[in-house]
């Protein structure tokens, strides 16, 4: 989810996607070969990014089977859904770093390149296997996360809007996808090692047609220091408060994205159902997306915002305490729209600073902490079921998180600049 960090950048005026803050070094645009990218490169950015997010919520729809073919208890399932969050974080250190040796390009191709083998590696052996597999997935996806949305920009400036809404649009219907189709893979071949396997495909289609689109592009380098000087935030309090509900919201999103068919399943779902919904949850998030954004900004305050998607989210996750099985599609939806708190955060950032310096260091300090913060949500949610042996605990523990996420969020929307 760092994959709108360039485009929310550009909007508040900030050039480029990285900050000194976040990795010691400024990434600006190539200003000899930020032409207008072809066809082909536009194809490669939406086959990419349609690869961020099947390799997460295909595993996570067919995770109680993967678990219970390996053996392996719902604490190793816990760490297993947590390395998506911890890799974005850390991503936000390693990716710049990178780019600025090889290219952006390169380090993408590398990427696609790690993430075509580590998706077949996983597959091919018990829970350690699994898990180290996982690992390399989620660090390549990382990297795209952060750095395609600079290729994005540089590539088309002239058609940001188009190539950003293809971009949004392929990483969404990638997710969903990954969510609802891989139950009816795991059905039709007999097998969730082969089922996970199948999306190897699509991303090794990315990697075939990023090379092409990009053999005739220079590859962004760093090539200059920074914009001029950064303060740090780590003294400031609202700093502080926009990295919690950045956190917050993103250790909700990947519980949910983690765990949710498991818990419909707990419930007496088959497993093909509780993929659909995930999917759908996932799916909603699109329109959603794209319109919340503009309005919120269209408002002085942003805390009444912050109150109702929260709401929205504990209407869900009360649905799924008291009576999963009733109005399941209800609560998918409400969680999902409760989801845009997402997008929300990112406005936040902009809306929150005065010039483009302070602008890129919020961002980087609230992604990159926050990040970490919510690596810790979808393992705890795991643990918390394995103690128990039911999701009743878990479920409370993120009624909880959801009201500090709407307190946070009151008080980050209150109009006001660090």
């Amino acid at each position: 989810m760092a994959d709108q960090h360039a485009i929310r950048l550009s909007r508040a005026g900030h050039p480029d996607a990285f900050t000194r803050e976040n990795a010691g070094a400024t990434v600006p645009p190539n200003r000899g070969a930020a032409a207008a990218g072809g066809g082909l490169l536009l194809a490669g950015v939406a086959l990419a990014a349609a690869n961020m997010r099947p390799a997460v919520t295909s595993l996570a729809s067919v995770l109680g089977e993967v678990r219970d073919s390996l053996g392996a208890s719902s604490t190793w399932a816990s760490v297993v859904t947590s390395v998506p969050t911890l890799c974005f974080g850390l991503a936000g250190i390693a990716a710049p770093v990178l780019a600025r040796r090889l290219g952006i390009n390169k380090v993408i191709g590398v990427s696609l390149a790690v993430l075509t083998a580590a998706m077949l590696l996983r597959v091919v052996d018990g829970p350690w296997t699994v898990l180290g597999g996982t690992v390399l997935v989620c660090a390549a996806i990382a990297m795209c996360n952060v750095l395609i949305p600079v290729v994005v920009k540089e590539s088309f400036p002239t058609r940001v809007g188009m190539a950003t809404a293809l971009y949004t649009t392929a990483m969404a219907a990638g997710g969903s996808t990954g969510s609802a189709l891989t139950p009816y893979l795991n059905t039709a071949t007999g097998s969730w090692r082969l089922a996970l396997a199948t999306w190897a495909v699509v991303a090794l289609a990315a990697l075939l047609v990023w090379i092409p689109g990009t053999a005739r592009r220079a590859s962004t380098r760093e090539v200059s220091g920074t914009n001029g000087p950064r303060r740090s935030l780590a003294r400031s309090p609202l700093a502080w408060v926009i990295t919690g509900y950045f956190g917050l919201q993103s250790l909700v999103a990947y519980v949910v994205m983690g765990w949710l068919p498991e818990v419909y399943k707990g419930a007496g779902m088959d497993s093909t159902t509780a993929g659909m919904l995930l999917g759908l949850l996932l799916l909603i998030g699109v329109p959603i997306n794209m319109i919340l954004p503009p309005l919120v900004t269209r408002t002085r305050s942003q805390s009444g915002w912050a109150i109702g998607l929260a709401v929205l989210t504990l209407v869900g996750v009360f649905g799924l305490m008291f009576a999963p099985l009733s109005l399941p599609v209800v609560w998918a939806l409400a969680i999902g729209i409760g989801m845009s708190a997402f997008p929300l955060a990112l406005v936040l950032i902009p809306l929150r600073t005065t010039n483009a310096a302070d602008t890129g260091s919020l961002s980087a300090m609230s992604q990159s902490l926050g990040y970490l913060i919510a690596s810790f949500g979808p393992f705890l949610f795991g643990v918390l079921h394995d103690v128990t042996g039911a999701w009743s605990a878990s479920l409370v523990a993120i009624v909880v998180i959801v009201m500090i996420q709407a307190v946070f969020g009151v008080i980050a929307g209150r109009p006001r600049t660090i």
